[in-house]
């Protein structure tokens, strides 16, 4: 009967997230359903998510418990546990049992967990070809591995998270870029207009008015956009 259930609770979580992928949405709160859903999908006890910044630093994203959150936190700031190692290397990292050998690999993550009452770890990397962008840890309260469904299951719920984080980065560049080339083609047209202003007044042609526009503002540090600004309202003068 896992195997039903588990596909079916497969399926229902791939619906929800389709439903919250429309149009705006907020990454974090995604990321906590993510949680919540592994949990519910792969019979875990708790999940927590790390998600790199714009720079490339790890952070804690989403903890199904505050427990968690604690071991998410501690592996950004020690700089080890199976989510780092995860992200790191691009590829699933899993340790049936952290009572052996994971204490050598991740000494004070292994102490904390278990001393939480956590015996095993399963952590899938954020990935999309070579990108990169973090990790999705489970975590069991009972040694044992998952089984191969649990495995497919899971790196097929962090693909989905990865790839819709992705898609709602790109489409935050976009919108930045179409931002910054608003401005600049705003900035372009009060320049043009203060040109002219200063070419009409001064009696030269709009190069020069240009050239000594610019001259004007480096001589007192100000930005061309600004001081366009204020030649078109006209709080600077032609005799300043």
């Amino acid at each position: 009967m896992v195997g039903p259930i588990r596909e079916e609770r497969l399926a229902q979580a791939f619906v929800e997230f389709s439903d919250t992928l429309v149009g705006d949405y907020d990454v974090l709160e995604f990321l906590a359903r993510l949680c919540d859903r592994c949990v519910e999908v792969l019979g875990v006890s708790a999940a927590g998510a790390l998600l790199t910044d714009g720079q490339g630093r790890l952070g804690v994203a989403a903890a199904s418990t505050e427990a968690v959150k604690v071991l998410e936190m501690l592996q950004v700031q020690r700089q080890e546990g199976p989510c780092l190692d995860a992200y790191r290397r691009g590829e699933r990292v899993a340790v049936a049992d952290l009572r052996h050998a994971a204490s050598r690999r991740w000494p004070v993550f292994t102490s904390r967990a278990l001393a939480a009452g956590v015996m095993a770890v399963c952590a899938f990397p954020m990935r999309l070809r070579d990108t990169r962008i973090g990790a999705l840890n489970v975590f069991q309260a009972a040694p044992g591995e998952l089984d191969g469904a649990g495995v497919q299951a899971g790196q097929a719920l962090t693909d989905v998270a990865t790839i819709a984080i992705l898609q709602a980065r790109a489409v935050q560049d976009a919108a930045r870029l179409a931002r910054q080339l608003e401005h600049a083609l705003h900035s372009r047209v009060v320049i043009e207009q203060a040109k002219g202003i200063l070419a009409e007044r001064l009696g030269v042609d709009p190069d020069e008015a240009f050239t000594r526009l610019r001259r004007y503002g480096r001589l007192r540090g100000l930005r061309l956009t600004d001081l366009a600004r204020q030649v078109v309202d006209g709080s600077l003068t032609v005799d300043e």
